[in-house]
């Protein structure tokens, strides 16, 4: 456990866990049309303000229903859905291999994280955990880091562009930049990779990665402490996020908040830590905490899980670099698509393997072609799997009922449960704190609908 306080001091008189939580019946469901009923029924003027649907700051379309007397926020409820995809339900109609392309669009800013998820999911079914290659393992945590931080930098930086810091916003972008360039350069895709698959991943990385990753973080580094000089010592920064959207520990806890909402309040409670998976319990990093439990130390924990995170890249850059091998579970039944390589057109499987599978064994294509068609079988079961994901511990629930497609797939996203928080962090403020503190939660919609 370490403390985040990145070249950072703190304001006094914050408050203190001690401070009392308004009870929770306070808090209910509603509409617009119910709020001005119940004014009406009371006979009372009240000055309700529908901020959205919008998009700024949360990634999304959310609608805010708040209301106010004169600048301070009396009320606040969140209305959700306006993003609903029906992915979970779609999931179900489609083979398990096919379902790492709907998950990986829910929490279009972490798509790694939901791949692994899934496939960590769907391996635990099938009982090959113990047998996915070490070196699949690598390139999981490699990326899931490296997503991490480009998650952190649009947090950080649409967070500052709502208050008007654009330099925030530049800065962050730029460094992301470097960042999905690397993405690219495995995967083909800047986002919605559909990369990691059960059994492992697809492909090797490419010549040269390494390299390049080593010089991307570089950069990466020099931009986190660009931001760092323009944030955490900055005043009006400071003015405008400590004190903001404070939730104590005691409140996070019986909201299920989890991530850096949570870690902001003193608790370093990560799945990495508590429930290693890929590997990681072999991996030398800390867990990021403050203590303030407000807006401002939200920030000041974003940025020091930035730097874990290049440590842990530094990491495995050098195993990968040092090591070799599979990338992909040596079961053929499983494994697809067999064998991959790119083709002189830069495209598909390589036209030696195309010869192989139907010029010299037809029961290799029919085996292919029924893998890539119908999918491989998963036993009958039920499982479930979390991951650490930038917003929060990040849950699957997978069901099989012995075929070729999933009976159930349902995800439990963080931005879904942090969003609870948004009355209790706004009611009582200021108007003008309400995005500052719906920032601070770094909502994405697509993973609150899915």
């Amino acid at each position: 456990m370490s403390t985040a306080t990145p070249h950072a001091t703190r304001d006094a008189g914050k408050p203190s866990d001690a401070q009392d939580i308004p009870s929770f019946e306070a808090y209910g469901d509603g509409d617009w049309s119910s709020i001005a009923e119940e004014a009406a029924r009371l006979g009372e003027e009240r000055i309700v303000v529908n901020m959205g649907p919008q998009h700024p700051s949360t990634h999304g379309v959310l609608r805010l229903m708040l209301e106010i007397d004169g600048e301070t926020v009396t009320e606040a409820r969140a209305g959700i859905g306006y993003l609903h995809t029906g992915i979970e339900k779609n999931m179900e109609f489609r083979t398990w291999t096919q379902g790492v392309t709907y998950c990986t669009r829910m929490d279009y800013l972490a798509p790694f994280f939901q791949e692994v998820a899934f496939c960590l999911g769907v391996e635990k079914l099938l009982g090959i955990t113990d047998d996915i290659p070490e070196r699949a393992s690598q390139i999981r945590v490699l990326l899931m880091e490296l997503n991490r931080i480009s998650s952190h930098l649009i947090a950080l930086g649409t967070g500052g562009n709502e208050m008007g810091a654009t330099t925030i916003m530049t800065t962050s972008f730029t460094a992301r930049e470097e960042i999905l360039r690397l993405f690219e350069a495995v995967t083909g895709l800047r986002m919605n990779h559909g990369f990691v698959r059960p059994g492992g991943v697809p492909q090797d990385l490419p010549p040269g990665f390494v390299a390049d990753a080593r010089a991307a973080m570089a950069k990466v580094r020099h931009y986190l402490g660009q931001l760092e000089k323009l944030m955490m010592e900055n005043p009006i920064f400071k003015l405008r996020l400590v004190g903001v959207g404070h939730l104590n520990l005691s409140a996070c806890m019986a909201l299920g908040m989890t991530g850096p909402v949570l870690r902001s309040a003193g608790l370093p409670y990560d799945v990495r830590k508590s429930d290693p998976y890929c590997g990681y319990e072999t991996y030398d990093f800390e867990v990021p905490v403050a203590q303030g439990a407000d807006a401002y130390d939200r920030v000041v924990v974003r940025v020091a899980e930035c730097y874990e995170s290049l440590k842990i890249v530094d990491q495995v850059l050098e195993r990968l670099e040092k090591g070799s091998g599979p990338v992909m579970v040596a079961d053929k039944k499983i494994a697809w698509p067999a064998q991959m390589a790119i083709g002189t057109d830069g495209q598909g499987n390589s036209l030696d393997h195309i010869k192989e599978i139907m010029g010299t064994s037809m029961e290799a294509l029919i085996h292919h072609f029924k893998l890539v068609t119908e999918g491989f079988r998963v036993p009958a079961g039920q499982v479930w799997q979390t991951v650490e994901a930038p917003r929060g511990e990040l849950g699957v629930h997978l069901v099989s009922d012995g075929g070729t497609r999933p009976y159930r797939a349902h995800f439990r996203d963080p931005s879904f449960n942090n969003l609870q928080a948004v009355s209790m962090m706004c009611e009582g403020g200021q108007l003008a704190d309400v995005v500052v503190a719906v920032a601070s939660i770094d909502p994405v919609l697509g993973g609150v609908d899915r």
